[in-house]
């Protein structure tokens, strides 16, 4: 089976784990300190914490920015769940606007939401490892004064205008889930150039004049996020020859994924679209190729949520479809990828 997530550890990694379980300091020491060092400095920010998971960095930085009872929170049509259970956590209305062509938030639907709801904060979703519109998204910041949260799970290392994704908003939150382009297992951080912000972080992860939880994340899983992160431009890079192979084998026969203008997509899914994706994602299977559909579902459709019309995100979640583009995917599978897909199509299994 040719996997669509295969997230591989080095003798480097092991060491580390190694090294943490002779020291007896399994929690809260260099390695910690090192990787949220490190990734502020490769993100561009002046703060980087730590946390359990991507949905905790969401959850943290909403309420960081006050966001409560009744406070308006504006994400878009198409992510993982997480995005939008994030709002009701931390006791927010989700209003979900439509995406654009390349599955992130609308901007221009933003704004007529931003006018009719005044919210509080507006939650962008890098989707896929493309980037938002963030130089748009931030104009309408300071015009209307809202809060931005980069939700950036899926875009580590991404770049608009050579500005990586994370470092626009007035915070981001990112995942280190398995499947991430950077894996600990599990594992979220949250980042920001704001001090006052990130004092309001710190409120929320350390205990002390502040009701606090317990998110914090082991020194293994520390270890295992930082000799990832020192890998992750090469990685980043593999997955973007992957991208343009399929580029150029698939764009004649489905809609292929497209890059905004002056970005640096970084692929964390390679998304095909095309109107028979059930009967391609069958055959794939069939022969062996993991295809897998994010997402089948709309936001507002999972929690009954206010929205403004989705045309796209709706026309998106019925024909989208990922394939594997991980970094360790030989060159042969690749292949085999393509000539599965090119197959079926020519012979006339799927039109």
């Amino acid at each position: 089976m040719i996997r669509i997530v295969e997230p591989v550890f080095s003798e480097e990694e092991k060491e580390a784990v190694i090294e943490i379980i002779e020291s007896h300091q399994i929690t809260r020491g260099k390695w910690t300190q090192t990787f949220q060092e490190e990734f502020a400095e490769f993100i561009g920010v002046d703060h980087c914490y730590t946390v359990c998971s991507g949905t905790t960095a969401l959850f943290i930085a909403l309420r960081a920015l006050g966001v409560d009872r009744g406070d308006k929170v504006i994400v878009p049509a198409m992510s993982f769940m997480a995005t939008i259970d994030a709002v009701y956590l931390a006791c927010g209305e989700p209003v979900v606007v439509d995406v654009d062509e390349f599955f992130t938030m609308d901007l221009n639907q933003l704004e007529d939401a931003v006018k009719k709801f005044k919210p509080k904060v507006v939650m962008p979703v890098h989707l896929y490892g493309g980037m938002a519109d963030m130089e748009g998204i931030m104009s309408l910041a300071d015009r209307y004064g809202f809060y931005v949260v980069e939700d950036s799970a899926q875009a580590h290392g991404a770049e608009l205008k050579g500005r990586k994704a994370g470092a626009w908003g007035h915070i981001g939150a990112f995942s280190f889930y398995a499947s991430k382009n950077v894996p600990m297992g599990e594992g979220g951080a949250l980042t920001t150039n704001d001090p006052e912000i990130a004092r309001k972080i710190r409120q929320w992860i350390d205990f002390g004049d502040h009701p606090a939880f317990n998110v914090r994340i082991t020194e293994f899983q520390s270890a295992i996020g930082t000799i990832q992160l020192r890998k992750l431009k090469e990685r980043n890079e593999r997955r973007r020859e992957i991208a343009r192979r399929y580029e150029e084998a698939f764009s004649e026969h489905f809609t292929t994924p497209k890059e905004r203008e002056g970005s640096y997509h970084v692929y964390h899914l390679y998304t095909l679209m095309h109107p028979e994706r059930d009967r391609f994602v069958e055959e794939l299977k069939k022969n062996e190729i993991d295809a897998r559909v994010y997402y089948n579902y709309l936001l507002h459709e999972l929690r009954n949520s206010e929205h403004l019309p989705t045309p796209n995100a709706e026309r998106f979640r019925r024909e989208v479809f990922s394939i594997p583009v991980h970094p360790y995917l030989k060159d042969e599978e690749v292949e085999q990828v393509i000539g599965t897909l090119l197959s079926s199509v020519s012979s006339g299994k799927i039109v």
